[in-house]
């Protein structure tokens, strides 16, 4: 994957704990946090949005922090900030501290994106690398310097920006197996469209044009590796499983690809007035084999201990079987099992109303 996004959302788990254990249902939640606080083996940062990342990828990092401090400096961030080397000095002297440690508050008029002064420098020195996530307690960050949680091997590396480019648009390209110069730059958002140009010019030898077909009968003109044809060869069969498959993962970030690739025009409405959604607050899509097949809204109800289901939309001219009812329960007792809950509102067509559209 690259990466997988950090949300702070737990309608049924977090985001990123959802996507990781959508890849290997042997996984489970502390696995994260020793990963990153006791094993130092990924790091937190930006890609399209706050991520982790392996940190192996650390130093072809370099230019996103630069790129990033420029960014927030055009914001104004730095100009009301507190006193930053303060902030560095105490984080040097006490070890990581999270925004709770300090305590300076928002002033004029709160807004819905409003941070308090000390939430703001912290943001700063963390998108420009100085800082960076020592651990999380209870999804609360703690930033810590990073020259004392990096480890030395990965923050000492020094990689040429042009080496920089060069691996991010290659690594995007493989694991997206084709894409546009497009789809390329936004897969990790850390270079620009211009630097992509250059770089697929400058490197016809290890890339292949090839034309895809999208759902909507449009042949696109993409980029693929080299060995594209042997990579087909060696794909295994897809099974007829049912995923539910959360809204950050990263095989459906790119709404546009998900759209022409596979049909399902998908956006998620939780920053969508009530009464403007066309589906709900937080609904998941269902993947079945290759083929999205419809939507879910679900919800963990910790209190009485049960995951419910509170909608459930059917794409166009798709029956639902007894087998696909089955397909969508098992993923239903999976998912609860992963997060601990007992009780399960298993699926019945005859009592929920199948829609499409709302």
């Amino acid at each position: 994957m690259g990466f997988v996004q950090l949300d702070t959302i737990q309608v049924v788990a977090r985001a990123h704990h959802h996507i990781l254990w959508s890849r290997n249902q042997n996984y489970r939640e502390p696995m994260l946090d020793k990963l990153l606080r006791d094993e130092r083996k990924v790091f937190e940062h930006f890609t399209h949005d706050a991520s982790v990342i392996p940190m192996e990828f650390y130093p072809f990092w370099t230019r996103q922090f630069e790129r990033l401090e420029k960014q927030t400096r055009r914001w104004g961030w730095h100009e009301a900030l507190p006193n930053m080397n303060e902030l560095k000095k105490r984080i040097q002297s006490e070890g990581p501290l999270s925004t709770k440690a300090f305590d300076t508050k928002i002033t004029g008029q709160k807004k819905m994106w409003s941070r308090p002064p000390h939430k703001l420098a912290l943001d700063y020195l963390w998108y420009s690398g100085e800082l960076t996530t020592s651990h999380r307690e209870n999804f609360t960050k703690f930033y810590g310097l990073a020259k004392s949680v990096i480890p030395h091997h990965f923050i000492s590396q020094t990689v040429a920006d042009k080496e920089q480019i060069a691996w991010l648009c290659r690594n995007a390209l493989d694991r997206l197996a084709f894409a546009s110069e497009g789809e390329i730059q936004r897969f990790w958002d850390a270079v620009d469209l211009s630097e992509v140009k250059k770089w697929s010019a400058k490197s016809s030898s290890s890339l292949m044009p090839v034309s895809v077909e999208g759902k909507d009968g449009i042949w696109r003109d993409v980029y693929a590796p080299i060995d594209i044809e042997t990579r087909i060869e060696n794909l295994s069969s897809t099974n007829n499983r049912l995923r539910i498959i959360n809204p950050f993962d990263p095989a459906i970030r790119d709404r546009k690809r998900l759209k022409y690739l596979f049909g399902f025009d998908y956006t998620i409405e939780m920053f969508v007035p009530a009464k403007k959604r066309q589906w709900g607050y937080y609904v998941y899509p269902l993947l079945e084999g290759d083929r999205f097949i419809g939507r879910i809204e679900i919800k963990a109800d910790r209190k009485s201990n049960a995951l419910r289901i509170l909608n459930l939309w059917s794409e166009s001219n798709l029956k639902w079987s007894k087998s696909r009812t089955q397909r969508l329960n098992a993923e239903l007792n999976r998912i609860a099992r992963f997060i601990g809950i007992s009780n399960v509102e298993n699926f019945d067509s005859n009592t929920i109303n199948l829609l499409y559209p709302k």
